[in-house]
This record gives C-alpha cells, structure tokens and sequence, in this order.
C-alpha cells in the first residue's frame, strides 16, 4: 500500500471516528458538577436528538428548549450551542434539539410535533411540569411560535430570534427575494410545493403563527436589516400581541441583518441582558 492510499485509510477512520462521537450518546460533568448529556434520543427516528445541560443548582429556573434554525431543511442543534453554553454559565438548564427536517412527506407541523414531543421527554425525565420555555431562530423560531401559541398551558414563554410570523404577507409577497426564493419555501413546508401561491394560501394563513397566537409572552429579536426574514415580520407579531394584551417585547436591532447574536457587542450589550431578563420575569399577574 503506498503513503497515499495510507493517507486516505487515516482520513477515512479519523473521519468516522468523528462523525460517530458527535452522534454518539454521552454524558460529561465539568469541574463545576455541570451536566452535559448529548444525544439523547427523545423519539424513534434518527433526527430525534436533543443535548440536554443541567447546571448543578436548577432548583428554581426556568427550562428552555432550543429549536435551531435552517429554512426547515437544513441545520443541526450545534449551529446554536453558544446560546446553550451561555445558559449553562447563567445557571439556565436547557435542551438543544435536532428534528425531522422538511422533505417530501415531511411538513413543519411534523416539526411542530417534534418540539412537542421532545418538551414531554423533558417533563417526565427532568421532571420539569412548569417554567418551559421555547427559543428558536429563524424557521426554528416559526416551529417555536407554532407550538408555544398553541399550548399556552405547557409552554410559559417564547423567545424568537427573527422568527417567521405571517407566510400570507403582504411584506413577503412584494420583494424580489420572496418571489425567487420565499414562496417556493413557504409553500414546500405547508405540503404546497409547486401549486399557486392562490391555492396554498389557506395553508400558509394557518401555519402563520400571528393566527395561532395565545396568551404566551414572547421576546422578539429582529435585525432592522435583514433580508432574509423582513423586520416586517417581527412588527406585525408586535402588533398582533399588543392588540390582543400579551406581555411582549420586540427589540429591534439597528443595523443587524438575520443573525445578530453573531456580533459580540450586540450579543453582549442587547441580547444576553434581555435573555436573562426575559427568563427570570415573573408575569404571572400581568
């Protein structure tokens, strides 16, 4: 066998090693008596994953589930694990899911349930049957809403990073970018994909959350430049809230396109200060 073949034997058993340890279960405690457990299987099919970490005092927080982001097609629960650390390092326990991903027979109400699905595997195993809270960013914030709007007697917040609101808007329907790109995605995740934009269009107003919202408080981070999920969005579910008397915040970040918290000074001088102050609210006499 010649040095090259070699090679890429080494390669490949590096490779497999890898891809198998990040998939693997396991479970690490730190020199803080930390608990990190990483994929945990909360359902039957291999996309079912969630890590879970526990600080070593959690007696009174708040535990919230994370749903990532990726258009519903793409994404894995690593792309948002700096939100879990830093929850982690502020004594928050959270969980950290991966689901089933948007493709031919898969909607993202089989999302939705997927988030449902992994808040029980919480409840029962953590024993958690109070403060639950969802954050997601992007399509995961949609998911998030979806759910959390729907089951105001389970979930006790929502925090979505630019969230999706309203897929029958008008502030979509106008741009070149939803013409080229967003209506195709809109109408794949509703089991639409290649019909007229007239003929999904009671699909799209049912999986828009701004028509499921619950009395949930929720806390909106929105980048006032962003192309991909228009500020727009994130107004009109202000609205929706404030007209129907649900404790909300929209922050508009000036000058952030579609993933703020990238940027250290917005995410250490606006987001993990509103996060914080967010979760450890009491708004159960408002």
């Amino acid at each position: 066998m010649n040095k090259c073949n070699q090679h890429r034997r080494i390669l490949l058993v590096l490779s497999t090693f890898i891809l198998s340890s990040c998939s693997s279960y396991r479970v690490k405690t730190d020199s803080q008596e930390n608990k990190k457990i990483f994929n945990i299987s909360y359902g039957d099919d291999k996309q079912q994953k969630m890590d879970v970490f526990i600080p070593k005092d959690t007696r009174d927080a708040a535990f919230v589930i994370i749903v990532h982001g990726g258009g519903w097609s793409i994404g894995k629960k690593w792309h948002i694990r700096s939100i879990q650390k830093f929850f982690l390092k502020n004594g928050i326990p959270s969980a950290n899911i991966d689901y089933r991903l948007v493709k031919k027979g898969t909607t993202y109400k089989d999302q939705v349930e997927d988030l449902a699905k992994a808040t029980r595997y919480v409840m029962e195993n953590f024993h958690k049957d109070e403060d639950i809270i969802v954050l997601g960013e992007s399509s995961g914030g949609h998911i998030s809403m979806m759910y959390g709007y729907n089951n105001p007697n389970i979930v006790d917040k929502i925090i979505t990073f630019a969230g999706p609101a309203d897929l029958y808007s008008e502030n979509y329907e106008n741009t070149r970018l939803y013409k080229k790109y967003t209506e195709g995605v809109f109408k794949k995740i509703v089991g639409k994909k290649g019909e007229s934009f007239e003929d999904a269009k009671e699909e799209l107003k049912e999986a828009s959350p701004i028509s499921q919202v619950s009395h949930v408080p929720t806390l909106t981070f929105q980048g006032t430049l962003d192309v991909l999920v228009n500020k727009h969005q994130s107004i009109t579910l202000d609205s929706v809230l404030t007209a129907k008397d649900i404790p909300h915040e929209l922050v508009l970040i000036k000058g952030a396109g579609h993933v703020p918290r990238f940027e250290f000074w917005w995410r250490k001088n606006i987001i993990q200060p509103k996060l914080l102050e967010f979760i450890r609210k009491d708004f159960s006499e408002e």
